[in-house]
């Protein structure tokens, strides 16, 4: 748990400090010192008198009281020292730098949690262990440099990895990304990101916070806090960036369903995130560029001006901005567009991309600028100048320094001569500007960024859904995949629309059951799991000759229990399934049937329970989208109607937390309707 003496102490103590900056102990004194911690700051060596020129003392037992400890000594001194800080020198916050504890054996988890007992016993807080500490506008407890100056105008940073956070900041800093606080949580014993995060979010301050997050997570030990705090601080007006690593399947269990087999726990991750509204990343060049995006003022539209004086760069951004759903209009003939051409060197294209050429200066910027702010039909700009070193280019930065502060409209500084003029774009940085010196990679950081959304709000979703009924359903069924009639009773209690069926133990059963459905009907044994594999799925009968035929072909297959008669539907083959991942909660997802599932993996997927906005948002990601649609005159689906079975699934599963797994596998849907097909349910209570 935060608190104040981790964040604003009035007096440290390092135990483990050193003369020898190479060490730990050493360089965090170092840090100390350099960066101006204002309060009282003790030392602990059992060796020297002296370090770095302050007084020593030999043992935490001779210390003054004190707010903070950070801790540089060997995992077996950890305890005994915690101990003696926590019940003799009223200290309330604790670093722990050290390693050897659970990262590297059971003993080491088991000592780890020995000492969480003890400052949990004394309310205070514990960042570590194995970290490289914690950095406030208030000290710099960190062990490694940069230590960048902070500032409340900076994002606040939360990592789970040390070295990660190093290199990151190593990649946001020549970028001119600014950080307010910087949190190396290590083994996260007591504290973790989560944790972190939820103190940013409850002492929140709209005047005085920081409205950037970025997270670097290894693990997520608490799904359901992180959303809220996510969704919180983001609805607060913040933005969240994030890296899960780690994208392995979930565990090695045998999935049996398509659902099973396709989700993953980085599945859930994405699922997570989407219905909190943090945008994820995958690396840290995409996670510091993310970052300087949200540091610009905030893009309000989808229509973006490139401004150029270098034709290759604008046409590499502008392809990454319309891959991901930007769009580059085309400057439409009018008298300001005319008015700026007549400014411009001929040759200069007013178009979009800008081309103002190689020769273009500072005043023709400022023009090609002030149009786009006032006259020109977009939304934000995207200035590309680089210098091939040939003459000086200040007057281009501080013109552009002067622009980014007045405009309403963002305007993306692309400075990709970060050698040549290295002088001159750290002149525009030090005014607390930022510089994407990539632009394809400023262009895919946009579109995450508008293809992102919102937070998703956590009610679920109830009309016409027989809650009541759910639970009695599920009181009568047994562990294991479901039969028929269980299987169409939630649906109909869900109100998830679905072929008529009706199971067969005989003959004479079968024929009724498809004179009363009418043909043609589709014969399906029932019992195997998968009855495609076994040859288990007859379509098309049309006649109760054919229909006894099929019963004794399908009752001689192994391991059935009856053959199932169903209405003969038609359309186009759409999948739709959810699994349960401990801590999580229900993962659905959906996509089109058929190779799209099974080869092409094109599956979006969501967290229970899910709103219409989301489930829309979910087939809008979906390559095979447009097919939906209707595409060359082809039938699309009803949309609508299919987004409003994923939310009823969603909610079903709300109250069903004892299914696993649930594939509805096909669908089949046309412009007027959609129905599930063929559905298998495995129940664990």
């Amino acid at each position: 748990m935060i608190n104040e003496k981790l964040l604003r102490p009035d007096s440290i103590a390092v135990i483990g400090a050193s003369n020898n900056i190479s060490k730990p102990g050493g360089k965090i004194v170092k840090n100390l010192i350099e960066h101006s911690f204002p309060g009282k700051l003790y030392l602990v060596n059992p060796k020297d008198q002296e370090i770095q020129g302050m007084k020593s003392y030999k043992q935490a037992n001779d210390l003054p009281q004190v707010d903070l400890a950070i801790l540089a000594i060997p995992a077996r001194f950890c305890l005994e020292t915690v101990k003696i800080l926590a019940e003799k020198k009223s200290t309330k916050a604790f670093i722990v730098l050290s390693a050897g504890f659970g990262e590297t054996s059971d003993e080491g988890k088991e000592l780890e949690q020995e000492i969480v007992d003890v400052v949990n016993r004394h309310n205070a807080c514990l960042i570590g262990p194995n970290c490289i500490g914690v950095m406030t506008p208030h000290h710099a407890s960190v062990f490694t440099t940069p230590v960048p100056k902070l500032t409340p105008a900076g994002c606040d940073f939360i990592s789970g990895s040390g070295a990660t956070a190093v290199f990151i900041m190593e990649s946001g800093i020549p970028k001119g990304l600014r950080f307010a606080n910087v949190f190396s949580v290590g083994n996260s014993a007591q504290t973790g990101v989560e944790d972190v995060l939820a103190y940013l979010d409850e002492t929140f301050d709209e005047n005085a916070s920081s409205r950037v997050k970025l997270l670097y997570i290894e693990n997520i030990d608490d799904p359901d806090k992180l959303l809220y705090h996510a969704s919180s601080l983001i609805n607060k007006g913040c933005k969240i960036a994030a890296i899960k690593a780690g994208s392995s399947q979930a565990g090695s269990r045998a999935a049996s369903s398509h659902t099973g087999a396709l989700t993953s726990s980085d599945a859930a991750v994405e699922a997570l995130f989407r219905k909190a509204g943090i945008v994820r990343c995958y690396g840290r060049e995409e996670l510091t560029t993310l970052a300087n995006v949200f540091m610009c003022k905030e893009l309000k539209g989808e229509k973006l001006a490139i401004i150029t004086h270098a034709g290759g760069p604008g046409v590499m951004l502008t392809d990454a901005l319309e891959d991901g759903g930007l769009q580059i209009p085309r400057i439409e003939d009018s008298p300001a567009k005319d008015a700026l051409k007549e400014k411009l060197f001929p040759g200069s294209s007013v178009e979009n991309p800008i081309d103002f050429l190689a020769t273009g200066t500072a005043a023709q910027l400022g023009k090609i600028v002030d149009a786009c702010e006032h006259d020109f039909d977009v939304d934000g700009m995207a200035v590309i100048f680089g210098s091939p070193g040939l003459f000086p280019i200040r007057d281009v930065y501080e013109v552009l320094d002067k622009k980014m502060q007045t405009c309403k409209k963002p305007v993306y500084p692309i400075l990709p001569s970060i050698i040549n003029v290295k002088e001159d774009v750290a002149y525009f940085l030090s005014h607390g500007n930022v510089n994407f010196p990539d632009e394809v990679l400023l262009g895919k950081a946009l579109t995450k960024v508008i293809n992102t959304p919102e937070p998703a709000s956590n009610e679920i979703y109830v009309k016409d859904i027989n809650v009541d009924a759910i639970g009695r359903i599920l009181n009568e069924s047994q562990n294991g995949y479901q039969p028929p009639e269980i299987i169409h009773r939630l649906f109909d209690a869900a109100g998830i629309p679905r072929v008529e069926e009706i199971v067969a133990k005989n003959e004479k059963e079968a024929v009724l059951a498809a004179m009363k459905i009418g043909f043609p009907v589709v014969m399906k044994v029932v019992g195997p799991v998968h009855k495609t594999d076994v040859g288990g799925v007859v379509l098309n009968v049309r006649n109760a000759e054919e229909v006894r035929k099929e019963f004794h072909h399908l009752n001689e297959i192994d391991g059935v229990e009856g053959v199932l008669i169903a209405q003969m539907a038609s359309g186009t083959e759409l999948f739709l399934g959810a699994t349960y991942e401990e801590n999580f909660g229900h993962i659905v997802l959906c996509g089109m049937g058929g190779i799209y599932v099974e080869v092409l993996k094109d599956v979006a997927s969501g967290l229970a329970p899910l709103s219409h906005e989301e489930a829309m948002s979910m087939l809008r990601q979906l390559k095979s989208y447009k097919l939906m649609q209707g595409y060359r005159k082809q039938e699309g689906i009803n949309i609508p109607q299919f987004a409003d079975i994923i939310v009823r699934l969603s909610s079903l599963l709300r109250f069903a937390t004892e299914i696993k797994e649930l594939d509805i596998n096909p669908l089949l849907g046309n412009e007027k309707e959609i129905l599930a097909v063929d559905a298998r349910i495995r129940v664990e209570k």
